[in-house]
C-alpha cells in the first residue's frame, strides 16, 4: 500500500507544534468567521427591518451575502497558503459545504420559529446565532479537509510549506530530481 505524505500506518499522535498550528489556524478562521458573524446579523436585522420578508428568508439572504464575504477572508487570509492550482474545484466545494451549512443554520432558526412559535427579534436573532455556530462547526471541518487542502508537503511545524527558491520546492526548481519519475543517477 502506497502512502501519501499526509497519511501514516499508525494513529498519528499529534505533537505540540501540530497543536500549535491548527490553534493559529482555528484562531484565524474565527477571525474570519467573527467577521462574518457581524456581516450575517447585520444583514438579517436590516433585512426584516426594512422589508416585509419573512424571517427565514430574510436570514437565508444574510447567509448568502455572509457566505461570499468569508469565502474572501478564508481564501485570501486563513487559508492563503494553501492550494491555488485547482480554484474552480476549491469554488464548487465551498458552494457545495456552504448550503449545507445554510441549510444547518436556517434549519434552526426555522425549527424555532415555525415550529416552536418564538418569533420575536430577540428569538430570532439568538436562533440564528446558534444556527450559525452549529454550521461553523460542520463548515470549519469541511473547508479545512476538502476545500482548502494542504499542498503536498506542507509542514505545520516548520510553519509553512517551501517557499519559492527554496531548492525543494518542485515549482521553483522544475529539473529537481525526482524519484519516483526519474531514473536514479549512475
Amino acid at each position: 500500500m502506497a502512502l501519501r505524505p499526509t497519511q501514516s500506518r499508525g494513529k498519528r499522535v499529534p505533537g505540540p507544534a501540530r497543536l500549535l498550528a491548527l490553534g493559529q489556524e482555528f484562531v484565524k478562521f474565527g477571525a474570519v468567521g467573527g467577521l462574518g458573524i457581524f456581516v450575517n446579523l447585520g444583514v438579517f436585522n436590516i433585512c426584516r427591518g426594512a422589508t416585509g420578508l419573512p424571517v427565514v428568508r430574510c436570514s437565508v439572504i444574510a447567509t448568502v451575502v455572509a457566505i461570499a464575504f468569508n469565502y474572501l477572508g478564508l481564501r485570501y487570509f486563513t487559508y492563503r497558503d494553501r492550494d491555488k492550482r485547482h480554484r474552480s474545484r476549491e469554488v464548487v466545494l465551498f458552494a457545495v459545504f456552504s448550503v449545507v451549512g445554510l441549510v444547518i443554520e436556517n434549519g434552526v432558526l426555522y425549527a424555532a420559529t415555525y415550529g416552536l412559535g418564538l418569533a420575536s427579534p430577540f428569538l430570532s436573532n439568538l436562533f440564528k446565532f446558534v444556527g450559525i455556530g452549529t454550521a461553523t462547526l460542520f463548515r470549519f471541518w469541511s473547508y479545512r479537509a476538502w476545500v482548502f487542502r494542504a499542498l503536498p508537503g506542507h509542514d505545520p511545524r516548520r510553519g509553512g510549506g517551501p517557499r519559492h527558491g527554496d531548492p525543494s520546492n518542485n515549482t521553483s526548481n522544475p529539473a529537481a530530481y525526482q524519484p519516483e519519475t526519474t531514473a536514479p543517477p549512475p
